[in-house]
Formats: structure tokens, C-alpha cells, sequence
């Protein structure tokens, strides 16, 4: 035991791609999909203790990125004209070659099918301060493949 490699190369949050659609989005540069289990609770007579099971979930997925396409107006604009909620399939496929999660695993590859935009889409950001653009678009997922 004494010779087990224990995270001696830690996975990197830095390499991976982000794919929408099928069409990977270059400017990516932030990708996150968390599980969020919903929970009930309860007790029965006579236990101290509290009883949980999953009886559903959720699935939020965070997608950041530099601003270089009207991707997101593109979406709005068909939703006010057909009044269809876009429904899109997002991809994120996390491979550290250098890491020990990769020599043990390969790559991580989560894809979310079924996202809705749930959070504000900024139309146009302007600032005095001159930074960039970056874009943070969050979407409710129906489920993970």
C-alpha cells in the first residue's frame, strides 16, 4: 500500500470541451451540472431518527462562455415567433490526460438531454469598465445520459 498513487495529479478543471447541440461552443469556459436529489423526510412512532428517500430530482446546467455568437437571441427570437420553448442537448466531455481520474477513468463525459434556459439571457452587456463579455446562461435539464 505504501507505493498507492493517491492524487498525486489532480483532475484539472481547465481541460474539456462543451458541446450544444452537437456543435461545440469554442469559447467556453465554464461548465457545470449538478444533481440536486429531492428529498422526503419523515419519522415514524416510536424512531428518533428521520426516514429520506429520493423521490425526484432536478438537474441545473451552467454554461459560461465569452461572448462571440447571438446564439442565445437566436433562441429568444424563435421562441416569440413559433412560441416553442427551445429544448437543446448539452455535452461536456472533461478529459485531463496528466490527472490520476484520467489514468484510472478516461474522460468524464456528462451529457444533459432535454435543457430549457431557466435564468435571465442578457440581450446586450455594456460596462465602463471595459471588461469582455462573458455569458452565463443556467437551464434545467430533464435528464443526464
Amino acid at each position: 500500500m505504501a507505493n498507492e498513487r493517491v492524487n498525486t495529479s489532480p483532475l484539472s478543471a481547465r481541460e474539456g470541451k462543451v458541446y450544444l447541440d452537437g456543435v461545440l461552443i469554442a469559447d467556453s469556459c465554464k461548465f457545470l451540472v449538478v444533481f440536486k436529489p429531492d428529498v422526503w423526510s419523515g419519522k415514524q412512532l416510536s424512531e428518533q431518527g428521520t426516514n429520506r428517500r429520493w423521490i425526484g430530482y432536478d438537474i441545473e446546467v451552467t454554461v459560461e462562455e465569452w461572448k462571440t455568437t447571438k446564439r442565445y437571441r437566436g433562441m429568444i427570437n424563435e421562441y416569440l415567433k413559433s412560441g416553442k420553448t427551445p429544448e437543446l442537448t448539452l455535452q461536456g466531455i472533461q478529459e485531463d490526460k496528466n490527472s490520476d481520474f484520467y489514468a484510472a477513468n478516461k474522460a468524464e463525459e456528462v451529457t444533459c438531454v432535454g435543457c430549457v434556459p431557466t435564468g435571465d439571457i442578457n440581450l446586450i452587456d455594456m460596462d465602463t469598465e471595459g471588461d469582455v463579455v462573458k455569458e452565463s446562461i443556467k437551464f434545467g435539464a430533464k435528464r443526464v445520459v
